[in-house]
This record gives C-alpha cells, structure tokens and sequence, in this order.
C-alpha cells in the first residue's frame, strides 16, 4: 500500500481534513486535521481513522501511528 492510497481513503472518509501520510509500505504515520474530531477523544479519533481504512488495516497496513487534531488544535500547535 502507498502513501497516497492512504491517504485518499482517509480523506474520503473524512471529508474536508486535511491529512499527511508517511510510510515505507507497511508502516505509517498519519497527520489528520479534521473538526469532526471536535469534542472527542484520542481512542475515538483513532476509530474513526481507522473505519476510512477498513480491513486494510489487518492486511495491507502493518502499522499506523497518527496524531489527529481539530483545526483549532493544530492552529494552537503551529503557534506554540
């Protein structure tokens, strides 16, 4: 699995995030920036990463790290 595919998936479901992937084709890392994640926590944000990749995630994607933030999280980030 590619990067890009990744990342497309993710962004298809979650529409309007905005998302980075990394990975060298089994292991990834992950930016999600979405305000669906408003109000919720770290284990539920993952969920919902998660759901957008299916069961690619026990086949084709060995390992996922992501941080997921809202827009006001990461806005807050970039400025600290």
């Amino acid at each position: 699995m590619e990067p890009d595919t990744i990342k497309h998936m993710i962004e298809t479901g979650l529409p309007g995030g905005k998302v980075q992937v990394q990975g060298d084709g089994s292991h990834f890392e992950a930016l999600v920036i979405s305000d669906e994640f408003e109000g919720k926590n770290t284990l539920t944000r993952h969920r919902m990463v998660y759901a957008t990749l299916g069961d690619n995630m026990q086949s084709a994607i060995h390992a996922l790290s992501m941080r997921t933030l809202t827009n006001a999280e990461w806005l807050t980030a970039q400025q600290g």
